[in-house]
């Protein structure tokens, strides 16, 4: 395949986006909201960083620094957020401060990472010592919340703190492999209300209903992105973390579509009417499949597989019309509640119905998030 034209794409989300209105936030648009510091914003900034670091191009670095600026004050205080809805969905986009501060040396970004690790110093947590997910799901942990808490934290630990908190960050991932994962079907669960109260909530386990990909996606690259920050000084908690990491992507395997080589939307039902091989969690596995093996994580052979999974994304859903480039396939957006959305319920049917786009970053972010590892396979 010829991966240039995945740079022109890249290029042009760059081109047509301004930090107060990105061309990759589907949702925010739809609705029509006020820019706001968001998870959606981080997985491109992110990406973009690796981007920068792989070809030393600066026009990516600019790029992120004039971003995050925008949503930055000089007192480290952060445009549209607030620590009071203590959603950890919030911490996932303060990653790429840890870089901008490296590279730019501006206070502001120090300020704006304590200020993030502050609200998981006081965020609720379950009796299991788990993160809640947001102050409106209490008791509730989700698998998208342990990359959008666990790699900020484990960073900062590792950074500032010399990992004195590692026994807390792979107490949280190991309660997840001890309560969400099945271990008959290899996969992991959306949702686990630890209080079994929630409507969507097994009443006996206090587990959702299905198996969503891009959760599953979230979790995968909250592991491999985790325990690539930490350092040697806990060895046995790192070993820990990558033994989970192994068992769930040798268990994701078995749900490769073998003729479209990607992953289905709930993933264990291939094939069945209303479902569809999904971009974002697709992109999300195949990356951490391709870092881990780089790694040396999980068994070489898995690059490979990342790969493959990555063509199939390509062949499947990256078209080219009047010479502009779009990315397809990709979940709007779905999750587990609150009670006045009953529709949001965890099973099968609701999965599906949710919309379907193109160019959002919860599907171009982890793209080229795989993007990178596929570049670092080529060198």
């Amino acid at each position: 395949m010829n991966y240039s034209v995945i740079d022109r794409y890249i290029d042009r989300l760059i081109d047509e986006t301004t930090p107060d209105a990105p061309i990759w936030n589907i949702e925010s648009i739809r609705q029509g909201k006020e820019p706001a510091w968001n998870y959606i914003d981080g997985c491109m900034m992110t990406s973009l960083y690796t981007i920068y670091k792989l070809t030393g191009n600066r026009k990516y670095l600019d790029f992120i620094d004039k971003f995050v600026d925008y949503y930055v004050f000089d007192d480290g205080t952060i445009r549209g957020y607030e620590m009071s809805t203590y959603n950890v969905d919030n911490i996932n986009e303060g990653r790429v401060l840890f870089d901008l501060y490296k590279e730019t040396g501006k206070p502001k970004y120090r300020r704006a990472i304590n200020l993030l690790y502050s609200q998981l110093q006081s965020q609720p947590r379950t009796e299991t010592g788990n993160f809640w997910h947001k102050k409106i799901y209490p008791n509730q942990v989700w698998l998208d919340g342990l990359y959008m808490a666990q790699v900020f934290y484990t960073r900062y630990e590792t950074t500032f703190n010399g990992g004195r908190n590692y026994g807390d960050i792979v107490k949280q991932f190991r309660n997840v492999w001890n309560n969400m994962y099945d271990q008959e079907k290899k996969l992991y669960y959306h949702g686990w209300d630890v209080s079994k109260q929630a409507f969507w909530a097994n009443p006996e386990t206090g587990l959702s209903k299905s198996f969503w990909l891009r959760s599953v996606g979230w979790y995968t690259v909250g592991l491999v992105d985790a325990i690539s920050y930490f350092d040697l000084s806990r060895p046995n908690l790192k070993a820990e973390l990558i033994t989970i990491f192994r068992k769930t992507i040798e268990g994701l395997e078995q749900y490769i579509d073998p003729q479209k080589h990607m992953f289905w939307q709930v993933v264990d039902q291939m094939g069945r009417e209303g479902n569809y091989v999904e971009t974002s969690g697709s992109a999300m596995i195949a990356y951490a499949m391709m870092k881990g093996a780089r790694l040396g994580f999980v068994d070489r052979r898995f690059a490979a597989v990342g790969e493959k999974i990555f063509n199939g994304i390509c062949r499947e859903y990256l078209t080219e019309t009047d010479g502009e480039l779009n990315l397809g396939g990709i979940c709007l957006m779905a999750g587990l509640g609150p009670e006045d959305k009953p529709n949001r319920d965890g099973t099968y049917d609701y999965y599906v119905s949710e919309p379907v786009v193109e160019n959002d970053a919860k599907g171009t972010g982890p793209f080229v998030m795989a993007y990178t590892e596929i570049k670092m396979l080529k060198h």
